[in-house]
């Protein structure tokens, strides 16, 4: 039997290619074992990292809701001879936010092994309802409307908007809403500057006072 076909000769190509295999493999190594060495390493406390990441924005605005209250109020004169009626549509915009200056180290655990920061959040706040009157629709009944009762009237529904506003926008839907929004957001603001300072691929889970904490 021919040996040449057990023992094929190496090709110029094959010959060539080989080298440089060695060389790819030989510079990987080399630059990995540089990163080890002079790569970005954590600086120091990650707890640290977190709260400075949090004083820079102190208050943190974490979901909106637009919401549009439709009220009525009556009003009467004249020994109730006289009766007037308005019925409004005033838009409201209310905003969650939270307070991260109430953020310390007892509300952050660091895992170092894992590499994973559970963050304990404050109660969302709501905001005073903020009611955009120039965009508000009325509808008004009555045979005498004075300028004196359309005012009155106004008032009162404004005053029953803003409280309306403030009921609906506490209801379970948009506050679970808004609470996954601000763990997204605290997630997000948080994993970036742990990253930055060297910590790698960092997990950070998220919960609310009286929260169970994720897995």
């Amino acid at each position: 039997m021919d040996d040449r076909r057990l023992n094929p000769p190496i090709t110029p190509a094959r010959g060539a290619a080989l080298p440089w295999l060695l060389f790819v493999v030989a510079l990987a190594l080399a630059v990995w074992a540089m990163w080890r060495v002079y790569g970005p390493k954590p600086a120091g406390d990650p707890l640290a990292t977190t709260l400075t990441a949090f004083e820079k924005q102190n208050r943190l605005t974490v979901f909106s809701a637009q919401l549009s209250p439709v009220v009525a109020n009556d009003e009467e004169a004249v020994f109730g001879l006289i009766k007037s009626r308005q019925v409004a549509v005033i838009p409201a915009r209310i905003d969650y936010t939270i307070d991260l200056s109430a953020m310390g180290h007892d509300r952050l655990t660091w895992n170092a092994e894992t590499k994973r920061l559970d963050v304990r959040l404050p109660p969302l706040a709501l905001s005073r309802p903020n009611l955009d009157e120039g965009r508000a629709q009325y509808l008004r009944e009555g045979v005498w409307i004075t300028r004196t009762t359309q005012d009155n009237l106004t008032r009162a529904n404004t005053q029953l908007a803003e409280k309306q506003a403030a009921e609906q926008a506490a209801n379970p839907v948009l506050m679970g809403l808004a609470r996954a929004a601000a763990k997204d957001a605290i997630r997000q603001n948080l994993t970036i500057p742990l990253q930055v300072a060297g910590y790698g691929d960092v997990t950070v889970a998220v919960r609310f006072d009286g929260e169970a904490a994720p897995n």
